[in-house]
């Protein structure tokens, strides 16, 4: 039997958001509709995300949000299951929270993140077990980055305490997602600009972010306080939760790790 609760042990169901459609920048160099669909060493990038999930010791079931005719035509494990997503990013959430029949933590993934190895999960969720919160966000260092994938062009943010970049993987309480989806949306639409996400915060942030001296800490409780919720941030040392293919130097990078892997 299957316990969802959290913590060392147990398992955690997965949804991974595979509903964006193909950005202009990336047309030029497949023409698949929707990005989740861009082939990367002859399959799909979604099917990566879910090979990984599917190794993963911690991982139960998978569900795939986005266009469903077009993802059917992909070889997925076992423990894959379909449903259509909604017309935004934050509709397809909850509409994947809707299909989980329970209301214990989710891993919430996006499809461009083939890089993703079960490894790398299975270090965010043995961190995740030691802390009680309703949402964990990894977040790993330029060093660690530069040192595994040396001129990956990634956002950074200066903190007093290092300098990071965001991953693409989340756990996350179900019961918090309708009461912070709002300020969630402004959160994900400007992930890539540090400078706006100060901004949403307030503007102390903004004064902090632009001398050197905003923190982890503070950031963490800025957000729990905006979303009403408790949350924390998961320093992971692989690179893989964070290299999202959304640009074609991200598609380069990608596939030419993956031709040294065959």
């Amino acid at each position: 039997m299957i316990d969802h609760r959290g913590g060392i042990g147990y398992m955690y169901d997965a949804i991974i958001l595979a509903g964006g459609e193909n950005s202009k920048c990336l047309s030029h160099f497949s023409s698949q509709p929707y990005e989740a669909m861009i082939e990367i060493a002859g399959k799909p990038m979604v099917t990566f995300v879910a090979d990984a999930l599917a190794a993963a010791p911690q991982v139960a079931r998978i569900f795939v949000m986005g266009p469903v005719k077009q993802l059917a035509q992909c070889s997925f494990p076992e423990n894959v299951i379909l449903v259509e997503g909604g017309r935004t990013i934050t509709e397809t959430i909850q509409l994947g929270m809707n299909s989980l029949g329970h209301k214990n933590k989710v891993l919430v993934v996006t499809a461009d993140i083939p890089l993703l190895t079960p490894t790398a999960i299975n270090d965010f969720l043995t961190q995740c077990s030691k802390t009680e919160v309703d949402l964990y966000y990894p977040i790993v260092s330029r060093e660690i980055n530069n040192q595994h994938y040396p001129g990956n062009k990634r956002t950074y943010v200066r903190f007093k305490d290092g300098t990071y970049t965001g991953g693409n993987i989340f756990l996350v309480n179900p019961v918090i997602v309708p009461q912070c989806l709002a300020v969630a949306k402004e959160l994900i639409d400007n992930r890539k600009n540090p400078f706006k996400l100060c901004c949403l915060l307030g503007w102390g942030f903004v004064l902090n972010f632009l001398i050197g001296t905003l923190s982890l800490s503070k950031v963490k409780e800025r957000v729990a306080s905006l979303l009403g919720v408790t949350g924390t941030v998961i320093k992971s040392s692989y690179p893989e939760l964070g290299i999202d293919v959304d640009k074609p130097s991200d598609l380069e990078l990608v596939r030419t790790t993956f031709s040294f892997r065959i």
